[in-house]
């Protein structure tokens, strides 16, 4: 059977599927009845795409920077590390537990040298994270200081990293 013969008869088929069984659930994609490969654009479904929404969130984080530090803090009037992950990813509709080691398990790993703004950064036995900015820089809630933006290669951060998430 030539493709132009079975297409036809594909079409066809299809036709008095329609027209016999009212509305189907089932959807056929346009390579299943014959017309080759097809290359399909993003399924656009209203979220951002990941990357601009975590660039939103690397942004937003900043915003934050000189509030103070208090443990178990989740808003603007005080955060701890993962509580400012949590809410700041909150706020871009995400969302993720109010703990960094639980946080670690969301997303998808994401090497060093990978790092892309909004990924998550953790370090010290999962006991501490904050969000990736891009070169080298990331913002955290610490004791003593509040949230305030470090370097990855800092002494301290270098020698505790543990890995990155992209959520």
């Amino acid at each position: 059977m030539t493709a132009a013969v079975r297409r036809a008869v594909v079409s066809a088929g299809l036709g008095i599927l329609v027209a016999g069984g009212g509305c189907s659930k089932a959807v056929l994609a346009p390579e299943d009845y014959g017309a080759g490969r097809v290359t399909r654009p993003p399924i656009a479904d209203g979220k951002p795409a990941a990357s601009s929404r975590n660039a939103t969130a690397a942004r937003m984080a900043t915003r934050y920077v000189g509030t103070p530090y208090v443990w178990a803090g989740a808003s603007p009037s005080g955060f701890d590390c993962s509580g400012l992950v949590s809410y700041v990813y909150a706020q871009v509709g995400v969302s993720i537990p109010h703990n960094a080691a639980q946080q670690y398990r969301h997303g998808i790993p994401v090497s060093r040298e990978s790092l892309q703004p909004g990924d998550v950064v953790f370090f010290d036995h999962l006991r501490h994270n904050g969000i990736y900015l891009g070169d080298g820089r990331f913002v955290h809630a610490t004791k003593p200081g509040g949230v305030k933006i470090a370097r990855l290669d800092d002494d301290w951060f270098r020698s505790r990293w543990v890995g990155a998430r992209r959520l």
